[in-house]
Order: structure tokens, then sequence, then C-alpha cells
């Protein structure tokens, strides 16, 4: 009997109740004659006074946050609405009207690109969010004398990762075809959804087989010893982006100037953060979190070595979906040519694309002390 009765009903339908509310949020949004969220969230008429709601990841600090910081962001604000569990339920709130960005894994934005293309709230990637290299990556990790070491093994076993819809499900489907598992015996493989600061604990305790952790949390946990590494998403793709910052394009066809100054300073406090020795970044990061007051905990700082996005000014290119394109169309998910790459992203706003040295020369432009 599982351990997780009521988690392994839910989550099995979570990904189809996820898109049938974002489907509702997109047909709510277009039906209602009301204010937008960008309407409530403008501090005056000039776009170079903005507020940008969000939600993100407790204990840590992303790119627009350290943008922020650094003064990269001029004179926009960032709003935190609350913290999230995963991408896909992030893109919920964009769509819901709730957060004015959103971040989540390429895979998940293919789809939420198909759903809404139709329709206003059609969603564009416009730059780098997180991914994947040989300091930051995620591994499917098990215990040190698990006998799980083929992909056939996790036929009846239970993997745990952030959320469904998104990277660790899409990384474990493509391991276990590329290692020979039929699409019935992959079926076999149960993946259920646990909070990141759950799941070692619940491997070390045996309630699943396997846990898909990445860069802060399996660091800390390999640090108490007794795991072992079954993969890791780079064995199968090398150094990639896996993450990028999503707007509605009804947003940036009325805040362009916003978009564009985002953009610039997510770009800019990146290169920043490749510049400086970690401990500098570290430390940036704890002031941020304690300034902050959220009531965190800045332990999993030590960990952080990388945002893991490959490109130098985090631009977006089609190789960052075609992939999840390729699996999603050999999965029977989508048609062949129903949907490409340049159908979801878009590099206009990012000025350092066609002179990536720009973001070098200018990164200390503005740098809050």
């Amino acid at each position: 009997m599982s351990m997780y009765p009521f988690q392994d009903k839910y989550f099995k339908r979570q990904s189809k109740i996820l898109l049938i509310g974002l489907l509702t949020g997109i047909f709510i949004l277009t039906g209602c004659d009301r204010k937008t969220a960008t309407d409530k969230t403008a501090l005056g008429n000039n776009d170079k006074s903005f507020v940008l709601r969000y939600q993100d990841y407790p204990g840590r600090v992303s790119l627009p946050e350290l943008a922020e910081d650094l003064g990269f962001l001029g004179s926009i604000r960032l709003d935190y609405k609350g913290s999230i569990q995963g991408g896909p339920e992030n893109m919920q709130a964009m769509i819901s009207g709730d957060v004015d960005y959103s971040s989540a894994f390429n895979g998940a934005i293919v789809k939420l690109a198909l759903a809404t293309r139709n329709s206003p709230n059609s969603i564009v990637a416009v730059v780098g969010s997180n991914g994947s290299d040989k300091q930051t990556f995620w591994c499917y990790c098990v215990l040190e004398d698990s006998p799980i070491r083929t992909a056939r093994d996790l036929i009846g076993k239970k993997v745990a990762g952030n959320t469904l819809g998104a990277h660790v499900e899409f990384i474990l489907r493509e391991w276990l075809q590329q290692n020979g598992l039929s699409r019935e015996e992959a079926k076999q493989v149960q993946l259920i959804a646990l909070p990141p600061v759950a799941t070692e604990q619940a491997l070390r305790q045996g309630q699943i087989q396997v846990a898909a952790m990445n860069d802060i949390i399996r660091d800390k946990a390999f640090e108490r010893g007794g795991l072992r590494q079954l993969f890791a998403d780079i064995d199968l793709y090398g150094e990639f982006t896996s993450a990028d910052y999503v707007f509605t394009r009804r947003f940036t066809q009325q805040h362009p100037e916003v978009v564009r100054q985002f953009v610039r300073g997510v770009a800019q406090a990146l290169q920043w953060s490749r510049e400086q020795p970690r401990e500098v970044v570290q430390q940036r990061m704890r002031s941020i979190i304690a300034k902050r007051k959220r009531n965190e905990n800045d332990a999993l700082v030590q960990y952080w070595k990388s945002y893991g996005v490959v490109e130098a000014n985090a631009s977006i290119t089609p190789s960052q979906y075609q992939p999840w394109i390729d699996f999603m169309v050999k999965q029977g998910e989508l048609k062949l040519n129903e949907i490409t790459p340049e159908d979801i992203f878009s590099n206009e706003f990012n000025p350092f694309v066609n002179d990536s040295s720009h973001a070098t020369s200018t990164i200390k432009e503005g740098v809050t002390q």
C-alpha cells in the first residue's frame, strides 16, 4: 500500500487539472471586462516606474531578485506574492493574473505556449532563468546500498520530484526511454511530487526509492552521506539552459520597456554572478534574504554554485525547446510541426543578443554596493 495514498491519487491527476486550470484562467481573463494585473501594478503612466509581482522559492535568490538588489532593474520594483513548488504552478498564477511573470521548465512552457497561442493570454519566453551545468544540475539519487542500478530496476518504484509536468518528469521519461523501457513499462515507474525540502527525508525513510534533487538540496543531502547518484540530467543533454522567464504577450505589448529593462537586468545579474568569486555572490544572497524579512533560512546559500544558464547573455535559442518538442512528438503528445521553438520565445527584448561583449562591458554600471 502506498505511504502517500492521498498524494498518489492527487498527483496522478495534477498535470491534467493544471492544464484545465490554465485554460479556465484564459477564458475568464478573456471574457471579463476588468482591469488587468498590469493596470493595478503600475506606479504611474511611465513604464520606467513599475512594480512586477512574482512568486519564487524560499531560501533562494533568483536572478531578478539579484538584479534588483544590484540596481540593474532601474526603477522597476519587485513585489513578492508568495512561494512556489514548481514552474507549472507559477505559470498558472501568471495566466490567472496573480503575478506578472513566471519562470518554468522549457518543456512545460512548450505545453502552455501551445494551449494559449490563440488566446489574448498567449505566452512568450524572453530570457534565461536557470539551467544545468557541471556545478548545478538535477541528480536522480538513491540510497548508497540500493539495489537500483538500471532503468529497468525502477519498474514498480516511486520517484519523487518537486512537481509534475516539468523538468524532473521530462528528464525521467527521456532517460527511461533511452535505456530501453517501453511506454507501458515506463508507466509503471511512479512519479510523485514532494516539496524539495522533504524529498531527502522521504528517500532515507524508504517512502520513495529515487529522489530528484538539484544543486543546493542535492549538495546538502550528499554532505550527510549515504547517497549515490543514479543519473543526472546533464548525462542526457550535456550543459543546457532548462528554464526561462515568461510573460504573456499582452503584457509585453502593453509594457515593452518594462520587459526590456527586466531582460537587461537579468542578463546583467547573470554576468555579475559569473564574474564574482562565489563567496561574494553568496554573501550578497545572504544580505538579500536578510533584508526581505520573510522568515527564511539562508543555510542553503552556502551550496550555491551557479545559475546554470549556458548562454553568455541569457538569450534564448531554438535548441532550448526543440528537444522537448521532439520528445512530445515521439510520445504522441504533439503533432509534427504543430509548434516550433520560434512560436515560443523572442530575443527582441534582450539588448545583448547581437553584442554579447556589451553585457560584460556594461555590467558594473549602476551596481548598488
